[in-house]
């Protein structure tokens, strides 16, 4: 049974969204059988925003071509409503533009269908505790573009400064772009889990961000993270 932050034992619950019936029920198979919870499929963008509504997933499994709609879209309508859910992508395409558009939607993590079902419940588990995942090579592509971006010269558009975060905000979002937990963080700054999270909250809300994978791109592109 996987555990939280604080080690109790929770239920990571997932959505499967893709618009292939046979490989989304395929794939809900495999991940029901090795011990996590398929609370739903969808097969398109709306039904997967709908969907995620009702049953409140701990992971979203999501592909990227869904028809009309593409799964981007689905990741922004879901995360708008629900920012603290994670969305995993699982594509057959790794062409670096889709990727690129796929994280800056919000997704957490981002596979191509050919990974093996053990990577693919690895990765789950993974998701759920918060910590990107991608098919090697993907995330030295992620961690390029938003370093090059940190590098460009900063808009002079009159836009309002970034609210200034505290000595120990600092330190908190620096530790969460290491991948590091809640607790693994508390242990280390010798607070409890429950003050990281409150630093990681007021830190979200200062600077207008949804979830942990928008809090590493902000650090990576302010130099924070090492």
């Amino acid at each position: 049974m996987p555990t939280n932050d604080a080690g109790d034992d929770v239920e990571i619950t997932v959505m499967v969204v893709d618009d292939h019936p046979i490989w989304r029920e395929g794939v809900a198979r495999d991940l029901t059988e090795r011990g996590l919870t398929v609370v739903a499929t969808a097969p398109d963008a709306d039904a997967a925003v709908r969907i995620a509504h009702a049953t409140r997933p701990t992971v979203v499994l999501m592909d990227l071509n869904l028809g009309a709609k593409s799964g981007v879209t689905a990741i922004e309508g879901i995360l708008e409503r629900h920012p603290d859910t994670r969305i995993l992508v699982l594509s057959a395409s790794g062409e670096h533009a889709d990727v690129l558009e796929a994280v800056k939607a919000g997704a957490t993590g981002y596979l191509v269908k050919s990974a093996s079902v053990e990577e693919l419940v690895a990765a789950v588990r993974r998701t759920a505790a918060g910590q990107p995942v991608f098919t090697p090579g993907l995330a030295g592509l992620v961690l390029g573009e938003y370093r090059r971006l940190a590098d460009e010269p900063a808009p002079r558009d009159g836009s309002p400064a970034v609210p200034a975060l505290t000595e120990r905000e600092t330190e908190v979002l620096r530790l969460v772009a290491k991948g590091l937990t809640a607790k693994q963080i508390g242990d280390r700054l010798v607070v409890s889990h429950r003050t990281v999270e409150s630093h990681v909250q007021n830190t979200l809300r200062k600077l207008q961000l949804h979830n942990r994978a928008q809090l590493v791109r902000y650090a990576i592109e302010q130099g924070i993270a090492d």
